[in-house]
């Protein structure tokens, strides 16, 4: 790994400290992890297993909820002989979180903080973090970042929304991240002259790394090629991008824009830092803390290479548990193996959130795409949002850059009831701008008709 000298003082000083201070372990974990990826697959599911039977024991003794749901399904964490076995038990949804907080919360615990995802698709989930836990994401980032030959003080900035990391830029922050040269932009503010700003600033910080959404990133490559500004020249190595679903044309126009690989991480703030991309492709599952089950629409697992519901088991939360926990979200494990030689498992074909998928007349369910090429092949069309309101009825919100003509309003009609249903209303609403969600997260498609039971 090629870095500079205070690159390698906040990596290897500068940072530890910070981690030390706050009483994690991410330091540890971390260099562990960059041990454990090479082990073989059997290898790494026998760790697995073996760290999630200690998780489910304490789990059994610690925890009101998990005691009392053991018991009522006879289900002994002592017989754990492999994942599979974890299909006995019944999924973790948000609504049973909200409704046992409390009887969640292992006996004996301390130090925990209250944590919320950014309810970009409903009610914000509330629920307690530990710093086992902290330490657990912070150590998988860390070591997937690295995989990028990028590290921690190199210089960095970060698209993001998230109006708990915004909420948090007091000066002790400010001081933290200018001390690892990290600048922090609003995603909530992509106005034009904000933009402006953001390509300024990429221009001046040049940093080695981007962190961001795909959306963010997008509008700010879109922007500079609209004004006719280079940001191919700024050095930036790598763009990592998060938390929405990463579209090719995404991809292709970031990675076009700053010249560099654009590296997709799927995670969130309730399940985890779950998967990342490596340099050959593939999203490798942090498998040494984070079980993926693929399940069906009745909660049993299905087989890899088959689709269906993500759940994950977070192997560093004994003391708020998240077992088999509903991320909503569909994607598959893959059958094959990495040619970089990591021996973590692959995640692939992670669709979104069942919400991204819409329902036609007669039940069909399709990705988001199907409608989202509609409206981006057509000149003129800035931005959009397609929200599926019932079988019966879809709103399109509708931002143009100037007035479309009558023919090809009838075009997106047309084309909308073909996939849709002929019967379907198709209600075009042309907007001043499309906002983005609670979170900063922008969602090119959401849908209230149930593509996948809950």
């Amino acid at each position: 790994m090629s870095t500079s000298v205070y690159t390698r003082l906040c990596s290897g000083v500068l940072f530890p400290l910070h981690e030390r201070i706050k009483g994690h372990s991410s330091v540890t974990l971390r260099k562990e992890l960059e041990q454990t990826q090479w082990l073989s697959a059997p290898a790494i599911r026998d760790l697995q297993v073996r760290r999630l039977r200690t998780l489910l024991e304490h789990a059994a003794v610690h925890v009101p909820y998990y005691g009392d749901l053991f018991a009522a399904h006879g289900f002994r964490p002592t017989s754990m002989r492999s994942v599979a076995d974890l299909g006995r038990l019944p999924l973790l949804t948000k609504q049973s979180i909200r409704a046992n907080r409390a009887r969640l919360t292992a006996a004996g615990a301390r130090g925990l903080r209250e944590y919320n995802t950014g309810g970009s698709s409903g009610e914000p989930l509330v629920f307690l973090v530990s710093k086992e836990r902290f330490s657990h994401d912070i150590a998988a980032k860390w070591r997937a970042t690295r995989w990028w030959d990028v590290d921690i003080g190199d210089p960095e900035i970060v698209v993001w929304g998230s109006p708990i990391e915004l909420g948090m830029q007091d000066r002790v922050r400010q001081a933290r991240d200018a001390m690892l040269r990290s600048r922090l932009l609003s995603a909530f503010e992509m106005s034009e002259a904000n933009l402006d700003a953001f390509v300024f600033a990429i221009r001046t910080k040049r940093p080695r790394m981007l962190f961001g959404y795909p959306s963010a990133l997008f509008a700010i490559a879109q922007h500079a090629r609209s004004k006719g500004v280079a940001l191919d020249d700024c050095g930036v190595r790598v763009a990592f991008v998060t938390s929405e679903v990463l579209y090719e044309h995404q991809r292709e126009a970031i990675s076009q824009a700053f010249a560099c690989p654009v590296a997709n991480g799927y995670g969130g703030r309730d399940a985890g830092f779950i998967a990342h991309q490596c340099p050959s492709g593939s999203m490798h599952v942090t498998a040494e803390h984070i079980v993926v089950e693929i399940v069906d629409t009745h909660g049993r697992p299905l087989p890899a290479g088959e689709r269906g519901e993500i759940v994950t088991t977070h192997l560093g939360s004994r003391d708020f548990p998240f077992i088999r926990y509903r991320t909503g979200d569909i994607g598959a494990l893959a059958e094959h193996d990495c040619p970089c030689g990591r021996g973590l498992p692959i995640l692939r074909d992670v669709d979104g959130r069942a919400t991204d998928f819409l329902v036609a007349h007669d039940g069909t369910v399709m990705h988001g795409l199907a409608l989202i090429y509609v409206l981006r092949a057509i000149p003129g069309i800035a931005s959009f949002k397609i929200i599926q309101e019932s079988k019966y009825l879809t709103r399109v919100l509708i931002a143009v850059e100037r007035p479309l003509p009558s023919s090809i309003v009838s075009d997106i009609t047309a084309a909308f009831k073909k996939r849709l249903g002929a019967g379907v209303q198709i209600a075009l609403e042309f907007v001043d701008s499309i906002p983005a969600e609670r979170s900063g997260k922008f969602r090119y498609v959401t849908s209230r008709v149930r593509a996948w039971a809950s």
